[in-house]
């Protein structure tokens, strides 16, 4: 007798080239501070060589930093990572408000929930990659979510 094994449907990529796969991308403005934003999703890169994200464009901000929060002994600091993020062979890495996230900066229009925002991400060796960010309610973003994670205690 054959056992079939039911596997769940793998969500399908919202951007890809090459072996760099892009899911679920969202975004949502600063509350404190309406012209910023935090650009958030999950990149796999599928093949055997690394890669690295070093930077991102959007016709909506004027600038875009790849950041990073970090808890050093009992502080939280959030800085750029002017280095880029490292996009390991084989691995899956989740952008997310208390983690690695996009800061993007002087948006040039307000950005309204259920709205796209079209973002172009750089990456080393694949090149660039355009992906549309579902833009979500606002919520804390940048130095907010450290006022809230040192709240938390």
């Amino acid at each position: 007798m054959l056992k079939w094994l039911r596997r769940e449907p793998k969500s399908a990529p919202a951007a890809t080239r090459g072996s760099i796969e892009i899911h679920r991308p969202w975004a949502r403005r600063s509350v404190e501070t309406p012209e910023r934003a935090g650009g958030f999703f999950v990149l796999t890169n599928t093949g055997p060589e690394p890669d690295r994200l070093v930077g991102a464009n959007s016709p909506a901000a004027d600038e875009i930093e790849i950041h990073a929060i970090k808890v050093m002994g009992g502080d939280i600091a959030m800085r750029p990572r002017a280095d880029g993020l490292a996009a390991p062979a084989g691995v899956t890495l989740t952008l997310q408000p208390r983690g690695y996230h996009l800061l993007l900066i002087d948006l040039k229009t307000p950005l309204v929930p259920g709205a796209h925002l079209a973002v172009t991400l750089i990456f080393e060796k694949t090149g660039n990659i355009d992906v549309e960010l579902l833009i979500e309610a606002p919520g804390p973003v940048g130095t907010e979510v450290l006022g809230e994670e040192r709240q938390r205690g």
